[in-house]
């Protein structure tokens, strides 16, 4: 496992694991979605599926809240996961031997990805995402290439661009939170000139599957019953269906993993809210339950669930050892 924070935690920190999928597809010469008229707007422009997973304006909220939290210090503590995953991003986007004139970064947040280009590989990268506050965190002055940033919802990407315009569309860690992820991508490809590229990577599987189970069984024991408290995660088997699906082809779908320590679970769901990764199930319970002994009986089950891992465990930088 590839670590990016060169030190280990002690047996007794607990890791939380982060599985997220890279998407690597590019657009076909030849249409493959139907044609559109004129006068008929392109598929899923200004709409969602019928499914409503999460509350986009809670976790607008959320993520606004946290970028403006004490002037965006606590925020940028938490950068560690996003930058981790935009390395590992960046690594395959130089393997591409193409320069670009503009990309979009898609649920860019402060920019992530964005700050890692090079004028001699991309010349702008026009920055959207639907957290004004998240967005315009982080000043001009840290990226190296041209910026444009626009405040718009990642689920209607075609309200924001025209189709058929971009050169590549690439995306960190903001998928997860879209309800109607088909019809994302469809937009994603037909916001794409022909051979375009997208590159994406969005938490799955068993991401915070040690906080998940911890919960979920503690919920159980006492209360009877689960509610949600983590989102639900996109099936790793999935996603190369719903990309061809979408009309992409020369898929890659790689699938990496990150383990990070914290003292206890109760500072990963910390990081997690100054994260702006909080809970935005629709139905989700305002406030956790209490129980009688709540610092007790989750962290409990959470240290045998830790215990069992056997991977080497890296820290994030707020709950580093000296």
């Amino acid at each position: 496992m590839k670590s990016f924070i060169a030190q280990r935690v002690t047996i007794r920190e607990k890791i939380s694991s982060c599985l997220f999928l890279e998407l690597h597809a590019y657009g076909h010469r030849r249409a493959v979605l139907p044609s559109h008229s004129a006068s008929s707007p392109p598929p899923n422009l200004g709409t969602v599926g019928p499914y409503q997973v999460f509350d986009r304006n809670v976790k607008s909220m959320q993520r606004d809240g946290a970028a403006i939290r004490k002037a965006g210090e606590m925020s940028r503590l938490v950068d560690y996961v996003r930058d981790e995953v935009a390395d590992r991003m960046m690594e395959r986007f130089l393997d591409i031997k193409r320069n670009f004139n503009t990309i979009v970064d898609l649920g860019s947040g402060p920019g992530h990805f964005t700050k890692l280009l090079e004028p001699e590989k991309v010349k702008k990268s026009i920055m959207i995402d639907s957290s004004g506050a998240t967005l315009n965190r982080d000043p001009v002055e840290e990226f190296e290439i041209d910026i444009e940033r626009r405040q718009g919802d990642e689920e209607n990407l075609l309200q924001i661009v025209s189709p058929n315009s971009q050169e590549a569309v690439v995306s960190c860690l903001s998928l997860h939170w879209v309800n109607d992820l088909p019809g994302a991508l469809v937009q994603i490809k037909e916001a794409l000139q022909p051979d375009g590229l997208f590159l994406g990577a969005m938490f799955g599987g068993d991401t915070l599957f040690e906080l998940r189970t911890a919960l979920q069984l503690a919920e159980t024991e006492r209360e009877g019953g689960i509610s949600p408290h983590v989102s639900p995660m996109t099936d790793t088997r999935d996603i190369s269906n719903l990309l061809g699906r979408a009309g992409f082809t020369l898929l890659t779908v790689d699938i990496d993993e990150v383990k990070v320590g914290y003292p206890s679970m109760w500072e990963l769901m910390e990081d997690l809210g100054e994260m702006g990764e909080g809970n935005a199930v629709i139905g989700r319970i305002a406030r956790s339950r209490r129980w009688d002994n709540p610092c007790n009986l989750p962290d409990n089950i959470y240290d045998w669930l830790e215990a069992s891992s056997k991977s080497t465990q890296t820290t994030g930088p707020r709950h580093r050892k000296g």
